[in-house]
């Protein structure tokens, strides 16, 4: 799960976050806005969170995440996790690399956040692992609010051990436009399935 924190909010962010991990054919499968309370704050940052970085750090995390409204985001992907954490970057920003969202977006230090008392606005929080998403998932979404639906890469990303060829991914592309009574020209699918090798 990812959540664009209120400076992302704030800065007009929202467009460009979602489009890194949609580039990265990450699928949004949950996302809304809200703006929540200090008293839902602390069922995000725990108390795991002040007895690894003192309850001090978890106070200002607590009170930042209050202050304006936020975009909780899921993902679903092969290894997301990892992959979102990845295009994320390092937790200061100021450490994050280049083509990262907080290396590109962000650039303070711990220890300029820490002499000014204030949390590290690093724009982005992304699950730690399986556990965190999983508890993340099921105190910011209801299952109503997960959606299961297939997009265009599902069906270009089929495998050795399924029925589904370029061929019949075409044909059913085409099939679908014409039920909704759109004209899809087939030399525009000419870089993923070349006709003459398909048989199109």
């Amino acid at each position: 799960m990812v959540l664009i924190k209120p400076e992302g909010v704030q800065r007009h962010l929202i467009g460009k976050i979602i489009t890194r991990f949609e580039d990265a054919n990450l699928k949004i499968v949950g996302m809304k806005q809200v703006w929540i309370d200090k008293e839902f704050a602390k069922k995000h940052y725990t108390e795991d969170i002040a007895k690894r970085r003192g309850e001090k750090v978890r106070e200002k995390l607590l009170n930042y995440i209050a202050t304006g409204p936020v975009i909780v985001i899921v993902l679903e992907g092969v290894n997301a996790i990892e992959n979102v954490r990845k295009i994320v970057g390092e937790t200061e920003p100021k450490s994050a690399p280049p083509g990262t969202i907080r290396g590109d977006f962000a650039h303070v230090s711990f220890a300029y956040a820490d002499a000014r008392e204030t949390p590290v606005k690093n724009l982005i929080h992304a699950s730690g692992d399986k556990k965190d998403a999983k508890n993340e998932i099921s105190l910011w979404f209801d299952k109503k609010e997960i959606h299961s639906y297939k997009t265009i890469q599902d069906f270009f990303m089929w495998n050795s051990h399924s029925s589904t060829t370029p061929a019949s991914v075409t044909k059913k592309i085409v099939s679908l436009s014409g039920k909704f009574g759109l004209s899809i020209n087939l030399a525009t699918l000419e870089p993923f399935f070349p006709r003459r090798k398909y048989n199109l």
